[in-house]
């Protein structure tokens, strides 16, 4: 692995656009597949790389690829190497800086509550503010996307479930961003308290389905069920005996929405 040079590894020098798409699907036996027809519907939305993390029960998977959906993730042998039941994946929009592998999402974490894979779309005005802060407390970043404060956050929260420690992660920055994390047992979407960035809430055989656009859920045949709404958190979750529950959290108080068509 190439380990960036101090004068690379700009704190200022790499942040995510806001034309990034982000799909989640849970407790469907071809989640890696669905994720990745999702992506391809997803790829206007951002053509730099593309990424998704898989969950087979018991361990995560994680294939992070430069370049096109299509460039790698029609090829069977790379499906193979993230097998799973539940899935969440990621387009990350082009930019005029560097591009490298360690930027690409979703990012992946082994945290005390488990292992949670996080990617968003958006982009978050505190995020400097809050990576300095981490940093200056210990942290160690190996990126230099937003989206890996959030996982720093979540992991220094006190609060006992990864829903609880993600509300408080989100609870503490600022901006416009649609988000979804996976766990070993839940996918989590979320939107901004203005609802600048979209988010749509999705079905395909009673299986929950988080997607940027409706077009990810029209391409696998799945049924479009609603928005989330600004300052929602959606938690999918399997439960011990097979059945997925699905709960709405309104941790933020609401504001009037702001959606914008990226």
């Amino acid at each position: 692995m190439n380990h960036p040079s101090d004068d690379s590894f700009d704190l200022n020098g790499d942040t995510l656009r806001e034309e990034c798409g982000v799909f989640g699907i849970l407790g469907h036996p071809d989640a890696p597949t669905l994720t990745a027809l999702g992506l391809h519907a997803l790829q206007h939305r951002g053509q730099e790389a593309a990424g998704i993390v898989t969950f087979d029960g018991r361990q995560f998977h994680s294939e992070r690829q430069l370049g096109l959906v299509g460039d790698h993730f029609t090829d069977p042998t790379t499906l193979k190497r993230i097998p799973g039941t539940m899935a969440m994946g990621h387009v990350r929009y082009s930019t005029t800086g560097e591009t490298i592998l360690r930027n690409v999402q979703p990012l992946f974490a082994e945290l005390e509550v488990g292992g949670i894979a996080i990617a968003h779309n958006g982009n978050l005005t505190n995020g400097l503010t809050l990576r300095r802060k981490l940093i200056a407390q210990g942290a160690i970043c190996q990126s230099t996307s937003d989206t890996e404060v959030i996982l720093h956050l979540i992991a220094r929260s006190q609060r006992s479930s990864s829903s609880d420690r993600f509300v408080d992660a989100i609870g503490a920055v600022e901006g416009a961003y649609a988000m979804v994390a996976m766990t070993r047992t839940k996918l989590i979407g979320a939107r901004d308290p203005n609802g600048i960035r979209p988010l749509v809430l999705g079905d395909l055989d009673g299986k929950p389905i988080f997607a940027s656009e409706s077009c990810a859920l029209d391409i696998i045949g799945a049924k479009f069920v609603r928005d989330v709404e600004n300052g929602e958190v959606v938690v999918c979750e399997i439960q011990p005996d097979g059945q997925i529950t699905i709960e709405s959290l309104r941790p933020f108080k609401p504001r009037r929405e702001r959606y914008v068509p990226f």
